[in-house]
């Protein structure tokens, strides 16, 4: 005998957290997309790896942010016949996909700007100066439009990691621009494009570890198996063994649990039931649980 639970609530709240993302990533590609044609352009006008970096990582990003709001679009669609659990892990599969994007981001600037180091370009200081400051204004309204939405979300979250990437992006331009000016060192251009580099492959790999752990099905984050059968062998008077429990997570807020639980004799099924989900609920805030509770027949004494 089984159940499981879930509440409305819930479901129209991740439908709200849902929409509220798709929103603001919207807003992000758009601001994005736009400027990356003009640092483009400043980028080559100027001669700045910096520049064209982070123009590079602002294309990407373009194409990040729109294949994050299809993953919030999907994840909106409810489940069918085929798609029992609706389409709620293409958020984590589109934010997986734009973590790798981040990683491979950075190999590219890490290439390009050895190469620059190697045989240095002259770099027009007063043009990227100019260019890297609208790009930062740029980046500082999206990444402020992302950041306001719901941060356990792993898809925004990729999200607001490419932008921070164009915001950093934009400072090291900056940077470059100042220290070109002021002194004319020309290296300096790639060298800080190495520490932008470096911090989005952070960035990049930290989003592919957590999505990477939900896409195989891990137990989430906080939760232990050992635990939970524990709690509930040494809580539950009416529970005699707990077994065979299996604990993944839908996305990155939605953990399931699947258990079996061995009734004492003579115990209430429904109520033991009940008691293992409220557990669970309470204890774990774990509301998706599918319960199999098994009953031994009670011993009859021979006249």
């Amino acid at each position: 005998m089984h159940d499981h639970a879930h509440t409305h609530s819930d479901h129209s709240h991740a439908l709200s957290d849902t929409a509220d993302g798709r929103r603001r990533v919207a807003i992000a590609a758009v601001l994005t997309f736009s400027f990356m044609i003009a640092e483009v352009i400043g980028g080559i006008i100027s001669g700045s790896l910096a520049l064209l970096a982070d123009a590079a990582h602002m294309l990407t990003d373009a194409g990040s942010l729109a294949l994050a709001w299809i993953g919030f679009k999907l994840s909106e669609r409810p489940a069918d016949a085929t798609r029992s659990f609706g389409w709620s892990r293409f958020k984590v599969l589109a934010a997986f996909v734009n973590g790798l994007t981040l990683i491979l981001l950075a190999g590219w600037i890490v290439v390009e700007a050895i190469q620059r180091l190697r045989n240095p370009q002259e770099v027009m200081g007063e043009l990227l100066l100019g260019v890297a400051v609208i790009g930062l204004l740029v980046n500082l309204l999206a990444f402020r439009v992302l950041h306001g939405g719901n941060q356990e979300d792993l898809n925004l979250n990729a999200a607001v990691w490419h932008v921070a990437g164009d915001l950093l992006g934009s400072v090291a331009a900056i940077s470059a621009a100042i220290i070109i000016m002021m002194t004319g060192w020309m290296p300096i251009d790639p060298i800080l494009s190495l520490i932008v580099a470096l911090i989005i492959a952070v960035g990049g790999v930290r989003v592919v570890r957590s999505t990477a752990h939900i896409l195989i099905d891990g137990v989430p984050d906080g939760l232990s198996i050992a635990e939970i059968q524990s709690d509930l062998e040494h809580n539950l008077e009416d529970a005699e063994r707990v077994g065979h429990i299996h604990a993944w997570a839908l996305n990155e807020t939605k953990a399931l649990v699947t258990l079996d639980v061995e009734a004492r004799p003579g115990a209430c099924i429904e109520s033991l039931r009940q008691a293992v989900k409220a557990r669970l609920r309470d204890r774990f805030e774990i509301d998706h649980v599918t319960v199999e509770i098994i009953s031994k027949p009670s011993r009859t004494v021979e006249k």
